[in-house]
């Protein structure tokens, strides 16, 4: 079986406004039945590299949907 990419992250240090765009983006997987790993970087290295300045951030199919805040 063929390695699965993970098309989407979270990415964060574990702050609360971190861990609950974590939470919330588990919660819509689960509402809409995606079957999808969530992976959850907390690598601040890894997030550096990314040149990532600014989270929490979700990044979906290699695409920034949101940073810096979590959606009402």
């Amino acid at each position: 079986m063929p390695n699965k990419i993970t098309q989407i992250k979270v990415l964060g240090t574990g702050c609360p406004t971190c861990h609950r765009l974590h939470e919330l983006t588990i919660q819509a997987h689960k509402d809409l039945e995606i079957d999808q790993p969530v992976e959850y970087i907390q690598d601040i290295q890894k997030i550096i590299d990314l040149g990532l300045m600014t989270l929490p951030v979700l990044i979906i199919k290699d695409k920034i949907v949101i940073a810096g805040k979590i959606p009402e």
